[in-house]
């Protein structure tokens, strides 16, 4: 197995892990833990130290395991939608559009926006219409 893979195995899983409500109820039991022993350590700067850079410690490596999961996410889920806009009537240019440039995507945003807004108005008029008839089932 590659190292690659397995950091995505062990990525994936300790992310996971970490979204479990049980890892989070022994988070807050650590903390609680961590306080009660407050008073036995006269709240020194030692006892402040270790929960200041446990959490930096572990903070600072889940933001890179998550970010390698969340970056495999997004790309499979952005592989589901090509293959949806691929196989239906939409239009295959928008197809990989998180590789144009801001101004591209600005500009491809504006006119989906004004499609919308057409849309809408369409949809407007057909209620105004269905409330104006009189209710034929009295």
């Amino acid at each position: 197995m590659s190292a690659s893979t397995a950091f995505r195995r062990f990525a994936a899983r300790t992310s996971t892990a970490a979204g479990k409500p049980a890892t989070f109820i022994a988070a807050v039991l650590l903390v609680i833990a961590w306080a009660a022993t407050g008073p036995m350590f006269q709240f020194g700067n030692t006892w402040q130290l270790v929960i200041n850079t446990s959490t930096t410690i572990i903070t600072f490596l889940m933001v890179f395991l998550i970010q390698n999961t969340q970056n495999r996410d997004g790309a499979a889920v952005q592989i589901k939608l090509d293959e949806l806009i691929r196989s239906s009537r939409a239009h295959n240019a928008l197809l990989n559009l998180e590789e144009l440039d801001d101004v591209t995507l600005e500009r491809i945003r504006v006119h989906y926006c004004r499609l919308a807004e057409k849309g809408r108005s369409e949809l407007d008029n057909v209620e105004e219409a269905l409330a104006a008839e009189p209710d034929d089932q009295t």
